[in-house]
């Protein structure tokens, strides 16, 4: 009913930068919450930012500053630019959406299947 597709993910060196978008497709009604999570190997997910549908934003402690979630309702796609890049940001970066399907539907969420960031020299 809908799906989430990531991109933009890839290889970069400490300090560089990438923007992830990720575009949501198939029956909508509406999206309120929508965010990315990222997850590294034998480490629990965690939530990395997230944006409402009045672009209020929350960023976890550690990309504060370097990071900045944006979205448009219009296409139904979030982003995430991605500055000053670390070693530590190394993961796959899960797009997360609260999606309406309908007038009489309550949300629920969607993922999408990730998108690979490794930030090496």
């Amino acid at each position: 009913q809908v799906q989430l597709v990531e991109s933009g993910g890839g290889f970069v060196q400490p300090g560089g930068s990438l923007r992830l978008s990720c575009a949501a497709s198939g029956r909508i009604f509406s999206i309120s919450l929508m965010g990315w999570y990222r997850q590294a190997p034998g480490e629990q997910r965690e939530l990395v930012a997230s944006i409402t549908s009045s672009d209020s934003t929350n960023y976890a402690d550690s990309v504060k500053g370097r990071f900045t979630i944006s979205r448009d309702n219009a296409k139904n796609t979030v982003y995430l630019q991605m500055n000053s890049l670390k070693p530590e940001d190394t993961a796959v970066y899960y797009c997360n959406a609260a999606v309406r399907i309908s007038i009489r539907s309550a949300s629920s969420n969607y993922w999408g299947k990730g998108t690979l960031v490794t930030v090496s020299s």
